[in-house]
């Protein structure tokens, strides 16, 4: 009789056709979410001339999501540790999308927050689950890659956001923008019959047969016996509580990652909910300011997958801090009116150095925990960073309406970026296992070795 630990098996072995399935079920989902998201930016504009909005309560109208996507990714992060992180993924998927098709239907400003709030529920909390669930089933050698792959979904669908944008709200305006939402939710039984459940999680519930159906696609090379045990064994933080998100030596480089996620969050939701209008007011025609949102998306998958490429092999710390430098760069650099041409290079590498280094900060959050609070921590990460993401909307459209020059606008929009870098630098230096990709490569502290 052996006992078999999954994580082992799992990063001995080649990544195949089930995980790619993985991967390509969870960017599917990942692609709804990021459309949910960044449809509100593109409609943004259109909101304040119908309802006649001022700027402060156009930011205040965006905030509402985000409020949503905080309690979401709090409450449905730690929830998936105790029910599966599959189920976990099925009830924020159809509660995003049943409240985005809803939100077509509003007539007012308070309908549109109501709709709009539980919507971001459900979008709070499919991001940390399915980023943990990518994680669990990547070899660790491949996980920055594959998470990045796989979160550049949440990209596509903000370009997808803004080219249906481009040809929809000037024809038929921004109500068919919400309407589309249920084309993915008539599909959503497909993907839930693919997507696979949590393996560490049905281990736990000691549901082995399933486990060992699932193994058996995960990991061909290791052959399972009539009377092989499927385990997984973590020396350290059984309890999936926040506070064991602080023991261990973890205490500072969580502070750091959630400063991180805030500066982070701030930035992506600033820049996605404004730079459209900000665009129209500079002189862009309609198309174009949605082009930038384009853009910005664009720049965002690239970031995501070439950052994942170098975190493999370099350490995810060392890209992320460079990534922010960059992104206090590029947005400081928008606001100085140059050329059409050079805008949307600088809106390329500030999406690039934003939503790409957003995705970084989940696998390095899900590199710091053990599998039993993995989710927990991807989630309070995420939960904190949306207190950012909130922040950033509502101060962009009070910065806005004071009419500042465009250049000292994008000057303060710089500013969370070199604190996120400053941060994480502290965060490499307080966890110094993760500066290096040897040491990403290396097993977890709660790996078991296969014991016959």
């Amino acid at each position: 009789m052996r006992n078999i630990d999954v994580n082992e098996a799992i990063d001995r072995s080649p990544f195949g056709r089930f995980q790619w399935m993985v991967v390509a079920l969870c960017g599917v989902l990942l692609i709804v979410d990021g459309y949910d998201v960044f449809v509100a930016g593109t409609v943004l504009p259109t909101l304040i001339a119908e309802w006649g909005l001022t700027k402060p309560q156009a930011g205040a109208l965006q905030a509402w999501a985000l409020f949503g996507m905080m309690f979401g990714a709090l409450v449905l992060g730690s929830l998936a540790d105790r029910i599966g992180r599959k189920k976990g993924v099925a009830i924020s998927f159809v509660l995003f999308t049943s409240a985005t098709v809803l939100t077509g239907f509003a007539n007012s400003p308070e309908q549109f927050k109501i709709f709009r709030f539980i919507a971001g529920l459900g979008c709070g909390g499919l991001m940390p689950n399915a980023v943990a669930l990518m994680n669990e089933y990547a070899p660790r050698r491949l996980r920055g890659t594959m998470v990045a792959i796989m979160f550049s979904g949440y990209s596509v669908g903000g370009m997808v956001a803004a080219g249906l944008g481009i040809g929809i709200i000037p024809e038929l305006g921004w109500k068919p923008m919400f309407f589309v939402a249920a084309v993915p939710l008539l599909l959503f039984p497909l993907v839930l019959w693919k997507l696979p459940e949590s393996l560490g999680f049905l281990i736990r519930e000691g549901r082995q047969e399933e486990a060992r159906r699932i193994f058996a696609k995960v990991a061909p090379d290791t052959p399972l016996a009539e009377d092989d045990r499927l385990v997984f064994s973590e020396k350290k933080g059984a309890s999936a509580s926040v506070a064991e998100l602080f023991r261990h030596g973890r205490s500072l480089p969580t502070l750091m990652l959630w400063a991180s996620f805030f500066c982070c969050l701030l930035l992506v939701y600033l820049l996605s909910s404004w730079l459209p209008k900000v665009l129209q007011e500079a002189g862009y025609a309609e198309r174009a300011s949605l082009l930038s949102l384009f853009a910005l998306n664009f720049g965002g998958m690239a970031g995501a997958v070439a950052g994942g490429w170098l975190g493999d092999r370099l350490g995810l710390p060392k890209v992320v801090i460079g990534y922010f430098a960059a992104a206090a760069l590029s947005i400081a650099l928008i606001g100085m009116n140059p050329a059409p041409a050079v805008l949307f290079l600088l809106v390329f590498i500030a999406g690039a150095t934003t939503i790409g280094t957003q995705i970084l900060l989940y696998a390095s959050v899900a590199q710091l925990y053990n599998l039993s609070v993995r989710s927990t921590g991807l989630g309070w990460a995420s939960g904190v960073g949306r207190i950012g993401a909130i922040v950033g909307p509502t101060i962009g459209g009070v910065l806005l309406a004071r009419e500042l020059p465009l250049g000292q606008n994008f000057l303060i929009f710089a500013i969370p970026a070199a604190i996120a870098a400053m941060a994480m630098l502290v965060y490499a230096l307080s966890n110094p296992g993760s500066g290096n990709a040897a040491a990403s490569a290396a097993p977890e502290d709660d790996s078991l070795v296969v014991k016959a």
